[in-house]
């Protein structure tokens, strides 16, 4: 409890509420708020929300919002490995950081120190970079956001990444340098859809850009893979082109947003029995009748405002609201993990080289 005391007391202290909320604005792929970026479909699971208010160094951790508490933890906690809970209501233990830099990949977005995640899901992005340059001659991947170094909920952009097993993959290739800190928060990621919003731009997506798609697909760790639908529907036609093989289009699934990078989600890891599983993906390819159906809400008029003020937002999730696990991976080791693990590795090499 004395750990809670003086992470809560920590939380105040920061300023989180106008500092941090501040440097992690913008969805992962685009530019901060101070950049001005495109219009694009509303991301239902990215659960932005709005800038949190620092509470109280009293306030007890009941009624701090859960985001606060695990957006002030700086390094992770030094306990056993493990993903509690689920997808977007858990937490994270003994997480690993992704290096900014490596052979094969570079972290973008710094500030928001997303780039943890649970040691298979650093393991597989290390292997799947080195393994999409070498065989499908992708330059390398930039990482978009993973997660906190405790997981758990974030300040602002996403309801999921809480328990360390999700990761966005920008489309756009790594270049052949390294990128300094200031290009990592200012560089907006590219999108894939034409000027019409419901289908990809020819001269943006590419066989490169879908052979990268199949081969994280092809994964047995990997779970699922969220694209937007119009990715969906042109990997749908180009599938044959690429091989007999359409079992890996089952994983691949429409969702809001998602034309900037893609989301790759690992099932649970062996020895996570706090983990809860998401349902196995349908057994169809999901190029059909979903995939109307996502185009038909695409293109459906708005709806009329209903008559009458908004409703009040749902409340904040707080910790009592997630796994009892998660307390103790909050109360771990140093107050709020205040000091920051080294997320340093060897200069990234020019892309083509080893």
């Amino acid at each position: 409890m004395r750990a809670m005391g003086m992470l809560l007391g920590l939380i105040a202290a920061n300023g989180l509420a106008a500092g941090v909320a501040l440097a992690q604005s913008g969805e992962n792929g685009f530019p901060p708020a101070s950049v001005p970026a495109s219009k694009s479909p509303p991301v239902a699971s990215a659960g932005a929300s709005a800038r949190p208010v620092a509470p109280a160094s009293s306030a007890p951790a009941a009624v701090v919002p859960a985001k606060q508490l695990f957006g002030a933890a700086k390094g992770p906690a030094p306990i056993t490995a493990k993903a509690i809970g689920g997808y977007a209501r858990g937490c994270l233990a003994g997480a690993r950081a992704l290096p900014v830099d490596g052979p094969a990949w570079q972290a973008m977005r710094l500030s928001r120190n997303r780039n943890w995640g649970h040691p298979e899901l650093v393991g597989w992005l290390e292997g799947f970079a080195a393994a999409a340059r070498k065989e499908d001659g992708w330059p390398g991947l930039l990482v978009g956001d993973m997660s906190q170094p405790r997981g758990g909920p974030m300040l602002t952009g996403h309801a999921s990444h809480q328990i360390g097993l999700d990761a966005d993959i920008w489309f756009m290739p790594m270049p052949p340098r390294r990128l300094s800190n200031d290009e990592r928060e200012q560089m907006s990621a590219v999108s894939m859809l034409g000027p019409d919003r419901l289908s990809v731009d020819p001269q943006r997506w590419d066989a490169p850009r879908a052979r990268i798609v199949k081969r994280a697909a092809r994964s047995p760790k990997v779970e699922r893979i969220f694209v937007h639908p119009a990715i969906k529907k042109a990997l749908c036609e180009s599938a044959s082109s690429m091989g007999p093989d359409r079992a890996w289009l089952s994983k691949v699934r429409a969702y809001w947003g998602h034309h900037y990078h893609f989301h790759v989600r690992m099932g649970c890891p062996k020895g996570s029995t706090s983990c809860t599983p998401q349902p196995p993906p349908p057994g169809d390819d999901g190029c059909g009748a979903e995939l109307a159906h996502w185009f038909k809400v695409l293109t459906a008029p708005p709806k009329p405002k209903p008559p009458g003020p908004p409703r009040p937002p749902p409340p904040p999730m707080t910790l009592d609201r997630l796994p009892a696990e998660c307390r103790v991976v909050l109360e771990a080791g140093p107050p709020g993990g205040v000091a920051k693990a080294s997320v340093s590795s060897p200069t990234v090499a020019p892309a083509g080289k080893k």
